[in-house]
This record gives C-alpha cells, structure tokens and sequence, in this order.
C-alpha cells in the first residue's frame, strides 16, 4: 500500500484533533470540578451520580423532617409546661379552699380565680403554630376544645417519615389530657360555689390525676425527642457517608487531572514537531 503525503497530512490533522479534544477535556475537569460534564462522557459515572444524588437530596428531605418534629415537640412542651404550672396553681386553690376556715365567700371568690385558669388551660389546649391546633392531631384546622367543651375530634396521630421506613408521631393526644381537666376544673368550681366541702376534697384527687396525666404524656414526649436526637446523629452519619461517595464519583483528582494535561501538551508539542519533519516541502515551496 503506498502512503501519500496526503495520507501522512490527513493522519496528522486527525491526531492533532484527538490531542486537542483530550486537552479540552482536562480543561473543562479543571475549570468545572467534575469529571464529567455530560452523561456521554462517562455514562456509568452518570448513572452512579444521579444515585448518589438522589440519596443525598432524600437525606436532606428527612433532615427538614427532623426540624418540622422539632416544631411540633418544643412547642407541644412548651404548652404541657405551662398546663403543669396552671393545675399547680389549682390545686394549691383546691388545698386553700379545702380548709374548713374558709366560708362561702372566700370559696366563691377561689371559684372565680379557677374559673380563669380554666379558661388558660383551654387555650392551652387549643394552641396553635403556623395556624395549626398541635394537640387536636391530624385535625389541625379545627381547636380541640369546642365552644361547649364536650365535643372532641377523634384522635388521629400525626406521623412524619424520618427515614426510610421510620415514621415518628409528631402529636400529642390532646384529648387525652385535657378532656379530663375541663371536667374536673368544671366540677371543681362548682363545689366551691356551691361551699360543698366534701366535693372540695373529693376534686383534689382528681386534680392530682389530672396533673399526671400531664406529667405522663410530657414524659412520654421527652422519650420521643430522645429518640429523634438518635434519628438526626443517624440521618448526619448518612448525609457525611452519601456526600463523600458522590464526591468521590463525580469530582476530579485535582493533582492526577493537571498532571495528565501537562502530559498531553508535552505530547501535542512533540506531535507537532515530528509533523513538521514528516511532511516534506512541496514544489510551491521551491518555486517562491
């Protein structure tokens, strides 16, 4: 087969072009971070990062989840805490107004001082956060305790997914707790109007149920924040573990990248040298 000096220009032009293609390529590595640019540069490197970046973008969802439970948890506390210092406040009225001392008067004027932290345990109760009542549970848009005090919604848990899998409820049964105290603050108040001092004594039980059943459910509430402390150590482990992965799939190795594209402009300047050797003058050449 003979080679023509067209041959030996065409083979040259299309190296230079490769050389200049690859040269381009470590450019772009550098100037962006990435090893790849588009899926057709590297499709299996492609397709793992677009794993990997799922992963981390579901990590970073649940990780939002965390802080809307930590919304609903503080000021679920927050509200219990001051429901605890209301029924205290109550039964040492009751405690006071149990003392065979104490006339008509005295007790009518204590029924009025219940009556008022009644009316704070009630709001309590209906408490709302971004317009939603947190103690009436999925039912959010209406307050736990109606106009009457009687008619309650049918509890339904709030859930938020933490992980894959892993749901925590975000409700506290409001009903639970303050349907008992409405009645029992109600009853109360009518024993002291009424100077019935066996019912006087006969509401500090009650009241002293009342006030463990809010120690119960912020007992059961601080286990729940235990619990999702360990979510979110788990959930930051997972987002440290899906970032590293991702970096390490997709970006370049600075140092093997600036190395490979001295290497090739050393290559390119020898190519161009032994082109300029190969390819012979022509007979324009010797006619100027």
């Amino acid at each position: 087969m003979r080679v023509t000096q067209g041959m030996i220009s065409n083979n040259m032009l299309r190296n230079l072009s490769n050389s200049y293609s690859k040269m381009d390529q470590y450019m772009n590595q550098l100037s962006t971070g990435k090893k790849i640019t588009r899926p057709s540069d590297d499709p299996v490197v492609a397709m793992k990062g677009m794993g990997y970046r799922s992963e981390v973008l579901q990590v970073k969802q649940y990780q939002r989840n965390t802080n809307e439970l930590h919304n609903w948890y503080d000021n679920s506390d927050a509200a219990l805490d001051k429901a605890t210092k209301a029924m205290q406040r109550v039964r040492e009225l009751a405690v006071q107004a149990s003392n065979g001392t104490y006339d008509e008067n005295e007790r009518k004027s204590i029924a009025q001082e219940v009556a008022q932290l009644k009316e704070h345990l009630v709001e309590i109760a209906n408490t709302q956060v971004n317009d939603k009542y947190i103690f009436n549970g999925a039912h959010t848009e209406a307050p736990l305790v109606k106009d009457n005090g009687a008619n309650f919604d049918e509890y339904v848990p709030v859930k938020i997914e933490v992980s894959k899998g892993t749901s925590l409820t975000a409700s506290v049964n409001g009903q639970e707790v303050f349907e008992g105290l409405v009645t029992t603050l109600d009853t109360f108040v009518n024993h002291l109007n009424s100077n019935d001092n066996d019912g006087i004594n006969n509401s500090i039980e009650e009241i002293d149920k009342g006030i463990d059943k809010i120690i119960n459910s912020r007992a059961d509430l601080g286990a729940r924040m235990n619990r999702l402390e360990l979510v979110e150590n788990r959930l930051s482990e997972q987002e440290t573990i899906a970032t590293k992965t991702m970096s390490e799939n997709e970006d370049v190795d600075y140092p093997q990248t600036i190395t490979e594209l001295i290497t090739q402009e050393s290559l390119h300047r020898a190519a161009l040298s032994a082109g300029a050797r190969i390819i012979q003058p022509t007979l324009l050449d010797f006619l100027r």
